[in-house]
């Protein structure tokens, strides 16, 4: 008992300062809201999420001092900017080729030599990956949409860096996200390596009804978290190794389309956005083995106004999102805050806005949302991806430009 009142006090510290984060273990959250919601504009829905705090959860502003700075410009159509070892910066381009750039932003190199792109509508080259080994193989892994049969398809490809880092040597194609369909959409298509090196491979369901219902098919590869090797084999340990007809490479299902990935920098938990329809955009907390739910439960609507199937929210056997949003955020690329040049942002969440025009920050709290804020409003433009570095964020656009956001 006599630890007491050091821990209401703490608690009360807690929150009045909104940095709910680093609360002690265990504790509950507080329950009065600090600033109203960020998101005023009316739902699409009538919808009501399945506990409180799931969506449009009291807003916090940050108090630590900090600027925005554009330092690049011009970049074309980016898709990914993803840190190498060295602190240099990869930035991927749609139609078909990468670019280093320095911490500051300068443009240092243009890699070209890649498999062909299919870059029409949201496909291109899209994401990339370092080798966990890269300092010593120089190997690159990217996912991109590929024309393959009588269609297109995700898939991830592999190759090493030139001496001169200006080409891609020995390019291969090591996974696609089966059967090929003629769309131009949803190719998910985020790349990320666990802590053993095997890599996440996020896939949509390629938007057309014929790739809808598959998200929930175990047999095929859209609508679904991979987790493969190097060489695109299942990973060991896979959660539908020994199912009959399952694709081996199949880690999560039941995605709509997944162009977020990020691992907790405390819990090693993979955390996935993914858009819904008219609203719906969720935010999960990705575990082998279960099924997500789309397109038989959604918070969103038809472009049309329409439901969707029988216009349920939840169904036994099907996760629930961690948040949800309605209307859309149209989540980017995301990255937890893991330093402490900003305290309050430690092990925060930062998402890239597409339709939403800004970065949203998410505070967590035992897997849970409970603080939201916007950056970059003013910017106006599409944050297509956001990286973490050094105490700094990054982000590139659908405009071209690349913004670093640090302390003042």
């Amino acid at each position: 008992m006599r630890y007491f009142l050091s821990t209401s006090i703490f608690a009360a510290a807690i929150f009045l300062s909104g940095n709910f984060n680093n609360q002690l273990p265990g504790m509950a959250i507080p329950a009065r809201d600090t600033l109203p919601p960020v998101e005023t504009k009316k739902p699409n829905s009538d919808y009501k999420p399945a506990f409180a705090g799931q969506t449009r959860i009291h807003g916090v502003k940050t108090t630590t001092p900090y600027k925005v700075e554009k330092i690049a410009e011009k970049l074309g159509r980016p898709w990914a900017i993803v840190l190498l070892p060295d602190g240099r910066w990869l930035v991927t381009e749609k139609t078909g080729f990468m670019t280093i750039h320095a911490a500051d932003g300068t443009l240092l190199k243009k890699i070209t030599g890649f498999p062909a792109v299919d870059d029409g509508g949201q496909g291109g080259l899209l994401d990339a990956a370092p080798d966990p080994d890269f300092a010593k193989n120089k190997t690159i892994y990217w996912s991109f949409s590929e024309k393959y049969g009588s269609g297109n398809l995700m898939a991830v490809a592999k190759g090493q860096l030139s001496a001169d880092e200006t080409s891609i040597k020995n390019p291969v194609v090591i996974f696609r996200a089966t059967p090929d369909l003629n769309s131009k959409a949803h190719f998910g298509s985020r790349l990320l390596f666990d802590k053993s090196g095997y890599l996440f491979v996020s896939t949509g369901e390629r938007s057309i009804l014929d790739g809808r219902k598959q998200a929930q098919w175990l047999h095929s590869g859209l609508g679904k978290i991979f987790r493969i090797t190097k060489e695109g084999k299942p990973a060991p340990g896979n959660p539908f190794l020994n199912t009959k007809d399952a694709m081996p490479e199949i880690y999560a299902y039941g995605i709509r389309n997944a162009q977020s990935l990020a691992i907790h920098p405390v819990t090693g938990e993979l955390w996935e956005a993914e858009f819904g329809p008219r609203g719906g955009d969720e935010l999960n907390i990705i575990k082998a083995g279960k099924n997500y739910g789309w397109p038989v439960i959604t918070y969103g609507i038809e472009y049309s106004g329409s439901k969707i199937g029988d216009a349920i929210q939840q169904k036994a056997g099907m996760e629930q999102p961690v948040y949800y949003w309605d209307p859309v955020l149209s989540p980017g690329g995301m990255a937890f805050y893991s330093g402490n040049a900003i305290p309050e942002w430690k092990n925060n969440l930062f998402i890239g806005g597409l339709s939403s025009a800004h970065i949203v920050r998410l505070v967590i709290a035992n897997n849970k949302v409970v603080g939201e804020e916007r950056l970059l409003e003013d910017k106006k433009e599409r944050i297509r991806d956001v990286a973490y570095a050094n105490g700094m964020l990054y982000a590139v656009t659908d405009s071209g430009n690349m913004y670093r956001v640090s302390k003042k």
